[in-house]
């Protein structure tokens, strides 16, 4: 990597791997939710993934680079995490805190990459994909957000 733009094609890389790597995950998420809502908020984020993943293939094509050929050891672990806490013998009400604990841990990684990214855009003067790059940073925050409020509103209580 010799400069911004290299480092920013690879960040890009790195998210699409890590969009694919959810888009295989969210499902047993929602498999595995006890809550109506929260199986509702992860079949949403599913949905959501899948544009972002399909925004960063556009973005990606526009630049001239191919997404596919990194992986993301970050999310995979943060996966492999969540499906370790799946095995634990827990009670419906736990389960559904965990799996909001470990959705939160990948919102926040997506949070720290799309915002490094939009930053990048901008700098490189990429003004139209920084817009794009913004749509999913924002798309992110609001998960967090929902996470936030069924956690606090109601399934932590159940969990406790």
């Amino acid at each position: 990597m010799k400069d911004l733009k290299d480092l920013f094609e690879h960040q890009l890389k790195d998210l699409y791997s890590a969009e694919t790597q959810l888009t295989k995950a969210l499902p047993k998420m929602v498999k595995n939710a006890h809550d109506k809502k929260l199986k509702e908020a992860f079949e949403s984020h599913l949905e959501e993934t899948k544009e972002q993943k399909e925004r960063l293939a556009e973005i990606c094509k526009e630049l001239g680079i191919k997404p596919t050929g990194e992986t993301c050891k970050a999310m995979k672990g943060l996966i492999e995490e969540a499906e370790d806490f799946l095995k634990e013998d827990a009670s419906d009400e736990v389960r559904d805190a965990g799996l909001i604990a470990d959705a939160q841990r990948v919102e926040h990684y997506e949070i720290s990459g799309y915002g490094t990214v939009v930053r990048y855009a901008k700098e490189l003067g990429h003004k139209e994909i920084a817009a794009k790059l913004q749509k999913t940073l924002d798309e992110e925050y609001n998960a967090d957000n929902k996470l936030d409020k069924l956690a606090e509103g109601r399934l932590n209580k159940k969990a406790k």
